[in-house]
């Protein structure tokens, strides 16, 4: 071969080889985006993935398209999205309870593991919890329930949206702090715990804020209290937990953060977690998110991904005291 082939050779070689990787690295993203949500439709969870789903693929320029993937309580959504394609193209709307609480109270039917499967993009919302009774409750406060529940211990009933969801953990954590104990009732969502705390059915509820607002705020139940450390906007009149004294220095939150298989290149997920802060910030979101004292998160993908960790512990030792199974 003469030099003047070789050269022609090699240069062609080399535009291949461009093209290929080119090819390769096409700027992402190029095709919608699938997000998977662990839960069925129409539930406060659900309108907050909906909502930052829009918002979301505005700004990448693709839609954000939400899969509603029910069943197992968020864990059959939640091993999906672990399972799938490492590529930017699948995520996950991961809840505290499926994300981080599962694995530890049935080790043996959760396939995955958080921190090995998936990957933390931001923190999307935390939101507090609200305890209402139902609206033939004898107890019109929180302190009255706890008299009522040392006076008559495993009496009083309480619905939650399943066994070791972050609603039954916190439940367990007020009741070893007072030291009383109540009756658990679980349900496999909140729409139907909903239903017979208005039927008189269950003594008490608990549920995330963005459920329960419109319920207290109507006066359909009576708001007890909520889990946070300061009273809420939305409900100026329910005591925070910590203002009992049985309950002092007691908070907890739920929470919603953006996760995507693990595995998925480094720049997707910085530019994921780029994006998703700016759209919290949006004022549309930011009010729709108030009207249901939702707070918006923020910060980088390390930082959730810390968090997370840290939930996860916590998480661990209230199931291990609490000797809670399903």
């Amino acid at each position: 071969m003469t030099a003047t082939l070789r050269r022609a050779f090699l240069v062609s070689a080399l535009a291949l080889g461009c093209a290929a990787t080119a090819q390769a690295q096409s700027p992402w993203p190029a095709k919608p985006i699938r997000l998977i949500v662990p839960f069925t439709a129409g539930g406060s969870t659900d309108g907050i993935a909906r909502l930052v789903a829009q918002k979301l693929g505005e700004r990448l320029g693709q839609s954000v398209i939400v899969d509603n993937v029910g069943g197992g309580g968020g864990t059959i959504g939640t091993y999906r999205a672990a399972q799938a394609e490492p590529d930017g193209y699948t995520l996950l709307l991961g809840v505290d309870s499926p994300a981080a609480i599962a694995q530890y109270v049935n080790p043996q039917s959760v396939k995955y593991d958080t921190a090995r499967d998936l990957v933390a993009i931001g923190l999307i919302a935390t939101q507090p919890m609200v305890i209402m009774g139902r609206p033939g409750l004898q107890a019109d406060s929180f302190a009255k329930v706890l008299e009522m529940a040392k006076a008559q211990p495993d009496t009083l009933t309480y619905a939650t949206s399943g066994i070791g969801t972050v609603l039954h953990l916190a439940m367990e954590i007020i009741q070893q702090q007072a030291q009383v104990r109540l009756r658990h009732v679980p349900y496999r969502g909140g729409a139907q715990a909903t239903t017979d705390l208005l039927g008189n059915q269950v003594d008490l509820a608990i549920l995330a804020s963005g459920s329960a607002v419109p319920l207290v705020a109507a006066k359909k139940v009576k708001g007890l209290a909520v889990t946070t450390a300061q009273r809420l906007p939305t409900l100026p009149d329910v005591p925070a937990i910590g203002e009992l004294p049985a309950l002092k220095g007691m908070a907890m939150t739920a929470w919603i953060g953006l996760f995507a298989p693990a595995r998925t290149p480094a720049n997707v997920v910085a530019r994921l977690n780029q994006e998703l802060n700016q759209v919290l910030q949006q004022p549309e979101v930011k009010a729709k998110f108030a009207e249901q004292s939702v707070v918006p998160g923020t910060g980088s993908a390390a930082q959730f991904g810390d968090f997370v960790k840290k939930e996860q512990a916590r998480y661990q030792r209230i199931v291990k005291d609490a000797n809670i199974k399903e």
